[in-house]
């Protein structure tokens, strides 16, 4: 009955791939928003300790300290080493004049800790080159690519320059470090050189990066910390927590997204259940003749349910068919995405809840109907 009816059967199912399609999309792409703001922690497994000031929410919310607080750090017994870690913003001049808005990453000169794990060209010790910085591949490709006349932007590289603050900046590499929150270019240089390429202020230091002696004694470390110095540590995994928090109830991020799913959820749901439900309307003479023939309510049910479950499963399919291609053709852009387990599976026992609901709604005029009505007149 249900295959038989290409116009209601058609609709049903892309009613429920339009559900599938945006209850998956919009978390996944929130998801890798949370994924994209707590990036920089997530690319530095190493550091052990995060020490900041105590009045700081998130990892973009640095409030900025005075460098002394480094070496007090250092001197807090269990901390193997202390480097700075500056993390801000910074508008870098194109070769036509255009000015972009670049995040800047400031590493220890020494060390070179706090840098990114994957580099496409060049090498991290090119950092030490005067007036040298790395900059991600994908903005080397898009937004501080070199404009044509003629054609398609030309991608920069090794060996091309900007103006930071009116300084002139090298690039000795490009790296593949995780988009940030804003997609913004990510330029990596020096601590004391992004002190340079920054207005002078008197307090730069956005961040200290503690290796213990024993990660084992992580708690009693970050309670040293607070006690001697005035700041707070937090482990990689707090740290993340503390931001992933902040996006969830304290910004619109999440509210905006949770509402586009919903609505999602409501329209795609109540379109198809409305389908369905007529559907079976204009089908009850058939429900009506194989109840004359011996067919208890049960079997009705499960009949409808099953055409139900049917639809949904297919339309599911085609919705997280098309969440799928779009997860893949968004790699390595703007857009942020990521999609996982359980979302898909939060996702498909929505879909089939709604799908469900929509059947037993559908199935009441049949467990109410009188075989003889369907032979009457």
């Amino acid at each position: 009955m249900l295959v038989n009816e290409r116009g209601k059967y058609l609709g049903i199912v892309a009613a429920l791939s339009f559900t599938a399609f945006m209850m998956v999309q919009q978390p996944a792409i929130f998801l890798g928003i949370l994924s994209r703001s707590t990036a920089v922690i997530t690319d530095l497994p190493i550091v052990d300790l995060w020490v900041m000031d105590s009045k700081v929410e998130n990892v973009d919310d640095a409030k900025s300290l005075q460098d002394t607080q480094l070496y007090r750090v250092k001197g807090i017994t269990g901390v193997a080493w202390a480097v700075p870690f500056y993390r801000g913003t910074i508008k870098a001049r194109l070769a036509d004049g255009n000015l972009v808005a670049c995040q800047i990453i400031g590493i220890d000169d020494a060390t070179l800790i706090g840098g990114p794990a994957q580099i496409a060209q060049g090498s991290l010790a090119d950092l030490r080159v005067s007036d040298a910085v790395l900059i991600d591949a994908a903005s080397a490709r898009g937004r501080l690519a070199r404009p044509s006349v003629t054609g398609p932007p030309t991608p920069v590289g090794i060996g091309a320059t900007l103006e930071l603050n009116d300084k002139r900046a090298t690039i000795v590499g490009l790296h593949l470090g995780t988009p940030s929150f804003q997609s913004q270019p990510v330029i990596y240089t020096t601590y004391s050189r992004a002190k340079a390429f920054l207005p002078s202020e008197r307090k730069l230091l956005s961040f200290i990066l503690v290796k213990l002696k024993e990660p084992a004694d992580a708690r009693r470390v970050a309670a040293d910390i607070r006690r001697y110095t005035g700041l707070v540590a937090y482990t990689g995994e707090e740290f993340r927590g503390l931001s992933k928090e902040f996006f969830l109830f304290k910004s619109g991020i999440f509210l905006n997204f949770a509402v586009s799913a919903i609505i999602a959820f409501a329209i795609g749901g109540g379109i198809a259940g409305q389908t369905f439900y007529n559907f079976t309307l204009d089908h009850l003479r058939y429900f009506g003749v194989l109840k004359a023939m011996g067919a208890s309510n049960r079997l009705l049910l499960g009949m409808i349910a099953l055409q139900a479950l049917t639809a949904a499963a297919i339309g599911f399919g085609l919705g997280i068919g098309a969440v799928s291609l779009f997860g893949s053709s968004s790699g390595g852009s703007a857009i942020a995405f990521e999609l996982n387990l359980w979302l898909l599976g939060a996702s498909a026992a929505a879909v089939f809840l709604v799908t469900l609901i929509a059947a037993a709604l559908s199935a009441r005029p049949v467990m109410r109907l009188e075989p003889a009505t369907v032979f009457r007149g």
